[in-house]
């Protein structure tokens, strides 16, 4: 029987989705942190613009576009200081098959993803 995903393995997922996305995207890459508690994961360029990122991994039942205002509020002023934008991006993953059950290591996953949310 396969293993569950840790938080790290399914934060890591869910950094490879959105890195994928900013890169395709033509987002120019500063600073990367996979870290689990270290934000933001994402520091990056675009039209000569700032963007800090804030990925997360969201299981079965938590909405995947939800996020902490009050976290996002802090970021968002950690942000202002280097004049750069905020966003969330929030990455519902669970099993291949049912997106209700844990992802498991080897085998196919879902995903729930709109892409970035801008913190206004």
């Amino acid at each position: 029987m396969s293993e569950k995903l840790t938080k790290q393995e399914l934060h890591n997922l869910a950094m490879n989705i959105v890195g994928k996305q900013l890169e395709a995207e033509g987002y120019e890459f500063l600073g990367i942190n996979s870290k689990l508690k270290r934000d933001p994961q994402f520091v990056a360029l675009k039209d000569k613009v700032l963007h800090f990122i804030i990925v997360r991994a969201i299981t079965y039942p938590q909405d995947a576009h939800a996020y902490d205002p009050i976290f996002m509020e802090t970021i968002k002023a950690h942000a202002e200081k280097f004049e750069a934008k905020t966003y969330y991006a929030g990455v519902g993953l669970g099993h291949g098959n049912d997106y209700g059950q844990p992802v498991l290591k080897d085998e196919d996953y879902t995903m729930v993803y709109k892409g970035l949310q801008q913190i206004l």
